[in-house]
């Protein structure tokens, strides 16, 4: 057990902060791609940000299983710490996660591979965590759907860029909405912000 993660201390005030960032939190997915105000006032271990370690406190409890990208488990600090503050159980497969924490854009798994929730039981589905501080635009992107006054235009930073081994994330998110109920939510943590991507959001290039 790493005494220096346990050490490290969670959310100053654990009640009043987490209700706070829990509303920020809710405030991003129900105003799609506008960013809301988070300060996180926490340092937990690297390579773990504090926008994403404050949004895993508030989120995740013993009743949540936890995936982590390979970064984010390398040293056992940041799972150490996150099993300390919440109880959590980290999972070793993305499938098996509620929460997937991705230490940034190019972690995201496949969001076809991960728990996509039932019409039954949309609620099942993961919500997946990207590191988005400091990320670069991605592209020009006009998002609609409900949360949204008709369209609104986003640079799409801290989305998973195209590359060889992976489609373009359009293609990818177009999949995901299309099985609503079902499907995956996003949350990006920037440096002092977080905004939302549920999966009722419409993505489509700029024209």
């Amino acid at each position: 057990m790493n005494v220096t993660a346990i050490q490290t201390p969670g959310l100053a005030d654990p009640v009043n902060d987490a209700q706070r960032i829990f509303r920020a939190a809710l405030a991003a997915l129900a105003r799609p791609t506008l960013a809301q105000p988070v300060r996180a006032g926490m340092v937990p271990p690297a390579p773990l940000s504090p926008t994403v370690g404050a949004l895993v406190l508030t989120l995740c409890d013993e009743q949540t299983p936890i995936w982590l990208d390979p970064a984010l488990r390398g040293t056992g600090d940041v799972e150490t710490w996150i099993r300390f503050h919440t109880g959590a159980r980290i999972v070793a497969d993305a499938h098996d996660a509620l929460f997937c924490v991705a230490s940034g854009p190019s972690a995201v798994p496949s969001l076809s591979d991960l728990r996509q929730g039932s019409d039954e039981e949309p609620h099942l589905s993961a919500t997946v965590i990207i590191d988005a501080a400091g990320a670069e635009p991605t592209g020009s992107f006009v998002a609609s759907g409900p949360g949204i006054n008709g369209e609104v235009c986003w640079d799409g930073a801290g989305l998973p860029a195209s590359s060889p081994e992976r489609p373009g994330f359009l293609e990818t998110w177009d999949a995901n909405t299309r099985r609503y109920p079902r499907g995956v939510d996003l949350i990006l943590a920037g440096e002092d912000d977080v905004r939302g991507l549920p999966r009722t959001t419409a993505l489509k290039e700029s024209r």
